[in-house]
């Protein structure tokens, strides 16, 4: 592959176990003309072994994108995988999130210039996210709701995000009250756009950042189309350690900011002030 079609940028921090099951579930794809790019915050030498032997193991190629660890830095990390990645369409997900078999192509078949897609993910409990196997994955089991009932799921109109296709996952997507935001674990662009901006806030740590750099692209004109009913993607559970509300709070005043203001450009992105 010369040059692939679509580059997946995929963050991770120290996960091997649940960035291994992700990285299977892009061995599944039906489309096969992308690369990943793994934006990487700082992870040791595990994570380093695992995409070793994963490159031998799957075909398609991944960029390891890494800096040291500075506590928690995903906004940085994120815009110097963006300038890593070869093709001209960036799809953006998360270590924590195994995409099903359509997933890529659903992102190819919706993409459109002057717009970014917005997708949601399936949150799934602890103990299923610990048993979900290779095996799993490569058979998609893991993706049916029956499946996922033997495990423990619970009932809930969720679920329809796992059974809908055609009409129905295109009505469901029109239907619903969610907006179609710039979402980490499931977004795409158009890199032209993206560097448009200038990427991510680096100011910005946990909490909200995605968010703002889809507030950015629409005051930058471009419009946002939903497909969290056709994209889907497993989220596994884990701790999240890095959620502190002093970060959230600074976000949302960098939000306001963006939104008064109306600003598509952030001096704190990729191309830094002289």
């Amino acid at each position: 592959m010369s040059k692939p079609k679509i580059s997946i940028i995929i963050s991770t921090y120290n996960s091997e176990a649940w960035l291994e099951k992700v990285l299977w579930s892009y061995a599944a794809q039906t489309y096969k003309q992308f690369e990943i790019v793994i934006a990487d915050d700082g992870s040791k030498q595990p994570t380093f072994d695992l995409l070793d032997r994963m490159r031998a193991e799957v075909d398609f190629p991944i960029i390891h994108v890494w800096h040291e660890d500075n506590g928690f830095q995903k906004s940085q990390i994120l815009n110097k995988a963006i300038l890593k990645c070869k093709a001209d369409y960036i799809l953006m997900s998360d270590g924590d999130c195994i995409a099903r078999e359509d997933f890529v192509q659903v992102h190819m078949d919706y993409r459109e210039p002057g717009f970014f897609l917005s997708g949601g993910y399936f949150m799934l409990p602890m103990p299923i996210s610990e048993v979900i196997s290779k095996e799993d994955i490569i058979s998609q089991r893991c993706f049916r709701v029956n499946w996922l009932k033997e495990h423990g799921l619970k009932v809930s109109f969720k679920n329809n995000k796992l059974t809908a296709s055609g009409f129905k996952s295109k009505l469901l997507n029109a239907m619903t009250p969610t907006n179609a935001s710039w979402n980490g674990h499931n977004a795409s662009g158009w890199k032209e756009d993206i560097l448009a901006v200038n990427g991510f806030d680096e100011r910005m740590q946990y909490g909200g950042q995605d968010r703002e750099l889809g507030e950015r692209l629409f005051n930058y004109g471009i419009k946002s189309k939903q497909i969290r009913y056709s994209a889907i993607c497993l989220h596994l559970d884990h701790p999240r350690g890095y959620k502190n509300q002093e970060s959230i709070d600074k976000n949302l005043a960098i939000r306001a900011t963006t939104k008064k203001e109306k600003r598509a450009w952030t001096d704190f992105g990729i191309q830094k002030p002289v």
